[in-house]
């Protein structure tokens, strides 16, 4: 979902866990995660939402092309303000939020397969059970 004219909002995904996974192509560590993120993406455990974080949405769709896109939708935060909202310091940052589209768990750096399985993986299982 790459058209600037839909835009991705909590409504989309009401009902659902989600992650969104804060980039840039600006970022080293993003370039570091994303195929972890792909790999992650081809096992269909949740959406992944990527937030396009201060940068030009030509040079992210030129990336995803090229890389590979792990986002079921992609959203563009060019001045920064949606990051403020969701508290981002910087990037990576991914979240995963609940089925009442409350942030659960953030982690700061960049994902790897390992963080997936033992930080996400249990609090996914433990949010389709109806907590945290």
């Amino acid at each position: 979902m790459l058209d600037a004219s839909r835009p991705v909002s909590n409504a989309v995904f009401k009902g659902q866990v989600y992650v969104l996974n804060v980039w840039g192509t600006w970022c080293a560590a993003c370039r570091e995660e994303h195929g972890a993120l792909l790999a992650i993406s081809q096992q269909h455990v949740v959406p992944i939402i990527g937030l396009v974080y201060m940068d030009d949405r030509e040079k992210a769709k030129q990336w995803l092309a090229q890389l590979g896109n792990p986002y079921q939708a992609v959203a563009f935060d060019t001045d920064g303000r949606t990051a403020i909202n969701w508290g981002v310091y910087g990037a990576p940052e991914t979240f995963l939020v609940d089925g009442q589209g409350r942030v659960i768990f953030k982690f700061i750096t960049p994902m790897t397969q390992e963080v997936w399985e033992h930080e996400f993986m249990p609090r996914i299982a433990a949010a389709r059970r109806g907590g945290a």
